[in-house]
């Protein structure tokens, strides 16, 4: 990506002689108002184009720092620590088993490092909404066995390959939050067929899916100990009559 960012500034510097040489050849005689508009456009499309592809570019490495795999933690204090501090790192939070206080980063993303003295406490629950965890994040989260509950309303990351991962908790995880993920469809929601211990899941809000109270129904029978919430059956029904 970095040698993306570095050509298009190549690119914008290498325009730059160019509309000078245009601004010379109208000096000679005086500029239409039509030539001084073209000339501004010219250069302020450049600048934004910029602008945005940079925008993305540390979006993109944002993204990509918080989901790193902690290979440090994992070898120095085990896959319990490597994962809180992943969850921490995120901005999300997480209770141990058998406790009931929950450990959160505050809002500057300070964090109490207590959890370093109970290596050998399993996590049950996990909150990340709001977060950017994605596929390879999860990968932090994978050896936590005895997880029962997962908490992804609002993440912009989480996607299908997200979602065709979580089958590592599938003896476990009894409930799981994907209400507003904008990246879920229906291929994705049929991965959680591996879920075989889920009893709650919130599916609202997903705009991908064109036929909530369908899906509604499908995921039911997937998963027909789950108790499915977020999406009314009049839903798919009245689309169904629209057609």
């Amino acid at each position: 990506m970095a040698t993306s960012m570095l050509f298009q500034m190549r690119r914008y510097c290498a325009l730059v002689p160019c509309l000078t040489v245009v601004r010379r050849h109208y000096a000679s005689k005086p500029p239409s108002v039509f030539n001084k508009f073209l000339l501004q456009f010219n250069q302020r499309f450049l600048e934004v184009e910029y602008l945005i592809r940079l925008g993305n570019w540390f979006k993109t490495r944002d993204v990509r720092r918080k989901n790193v795999f902690y290979v440090y933690a994992q070898k120095k204090y085990g896959d319990n620590v490597a994962a809180a501090y992943c969850i921490l790192k995120l901005g999300g939070g997480f209770r141990f088993a058998g406790q009931t206080q929950w450990f959160r980063a505050d809002t500057k993303g300070k964090f109490s490092f207590d959890f370093v003295n109970t290596p050998d406490c399993t996590i049950e629950e996990i909150d990340l909404s709001s977060t950017l965890i994605n596929h390879d994040g999860l990968h932090n989260l994978t050896s936590q066995h005895n997880l029962r509950s997962l908490h992804l309303q609002g993440c912009p990351e989480v996607d299908d390959w997200f979602l065709s991962r979580l089958h590592v908790f599938g003896e476990t995880l009894q409930e799981l939050n994907l209400s507003h993920c904008p990246r879920i469809t229906v291929g994705g929601l049929a991965a959680l067929q591996h879920l075989r211990k889920l009893q709650k899941l919130d599916i609202s809000s997903l705009p991908r899916l064109q036929n909530p109270g369908l899906v509604h129904i499908l995921v039911e029978e997937m998963l027909p100990h789950c108790t499915v919430t977020g999406a009314e059956y009049d839903q798919g029904l009245q689309i169904q009559t629209d057609n």
